[in-house]
């Protein structure tokens, strides 16, 4: 739990997911080992902390969360209650049953395995590190930014706010752990840009998908599937995302189309926002996902053979789950 607790804790600070997942390894692979628990349960911790309850999260900084303002017209705090309630459940559900799974196979005999890629900071390294104060104060920042801001910001100004705010306290406050500032700089604005062309990319070839009969047959089909309209939306935007392997492109194909027909049918709009952020996860977490492949292979250096299953039980399995629940809550109380 003190790896999904920190996942969490970064994520919703605004930290990027790749870099939560390359910071947030070295301390699993520690924990684990001390534990002697078996390592093909760290994909899914870190999983479970970035991209589950901590991206649904009402005022959560992640793009998923912000797309959604500018089609209904909300705040990343849009569906507080029912939200934070799902959250809280999602996240009960996920740490028993990765307690269950981690349980169960160590009965079984399973044990910490060591690899040469294992590494662990030395005495020296660990007194240079910076107090837990200042280590969490950029996050700080962000979340009372994120608050502040969202009040006379639109939701993607108030993110990027938020978070210029925070990295100019972090550049002071550790500017003396930095060994090369300018480097660290560079690596961050590339990583920016990749991580900016591969969403592009990936909506790119979304809107070209939008474009064909194939896709408006599959969106009048799910349109008319009985039940309440987040249902329907809930499918939608699963369906999409899962189709491209990702949360936020599928957001940005399916809003534009769906958010004018849903919001002409009077459903409230925190209501959209809320159920469209938690169906954006499911499905788009299958072994296509760049962030699951990335995790598993190039972070955890594991097979899908061995992790994949549990991933897939935490970001989409008990993530529809938690859809599901969101859906009842707001038919019932809005």
């Amino acid at each position: 739990m003190a790896v999904v607790l920190a996942c969490a804790i970064m994520t919703y600070g605004g930290v990027s997911l790749f870099v939560v997942g390359f910071a947030v390894y070295p301390l699993a692979v520690s924990l684990f080992r001390t534990a002697d628990l078996p390592r093909r349960f760290i994909p899914a911790a870190l999983v479970f902390g970035s991209v589950t309850f901590t991206m649904f999260l009402p005022g959560s900084p992640e793009i998923q969360n912000i797309m959604p303002t500018e089609f209904f017209g909300t705040t990343p705090y849009s569906g507080f209650w029912i939200g934070l309630i799902v959250s809280l459940f999602n996240f009960a559900l996920g740490s028993l049953w990765l307690h269950f799974a981690i349980s169960r196979s160590v009965k079984k005999g399973e044990r910490f395995e060591v690899i040469p890629s294992d590494g662990e900071l030395n005495e020296t390294e660990k007194e240079k590190l910076p107090s837990i104060f200042l280590a969490i104060l950029p996050i700080v920042v962000v979340v009372a930014g994120m608050v502040t801001y969202s009040q006379m910001f639109p939701a993607t100004s108030a993110a990027i706010f938020a978070l210029l705010g925070a990295i100019v306290v972090a550049c002071l406050t550790m500017f003396k752990y930095i060994t090369d500032f300018w480097r660290v700089l560079e690596r961050g604005a590339n990583d920016a840009i990749l991580a900016a062309c591969n969403t592009s990319a990936v909506i790119a070839f979304g809107k070209v998908a939008a474009l064909t009969s194939g896709f408006t047959q599959i969106v009048d089909t799910v349109l008319q599937i009985p039940g309440p309209p987040l249902l329907s939306l809930a499918i939608c935007i699963n369906l999409i995302a899962g189709l491209t392997g990702s949360a936020s492109g599928g957001l940005g194909i399916a809003l534009p189309i769906l958010s004018p027909i849903y919001l002409n049918m009077g459903v409230d709009p925190g209501a959209l926002h809320r159920v469209s952020v938690m169906a954006s996860d499911g499905l788009a977490s299958l072994p296509h996902n760049g962030y699951i492949v990335t995790t598993i292979k190039n972070i955890c250096h594991d097979t899908f053979k061995r992790a994949y299953l549990p991933v897939a039980m935490m970001a989409v399995v008990l993530t529809m789950c938690a859809t599901a629940l969101a859906i009842i809550l707001f038919t019932l109380f809005t």
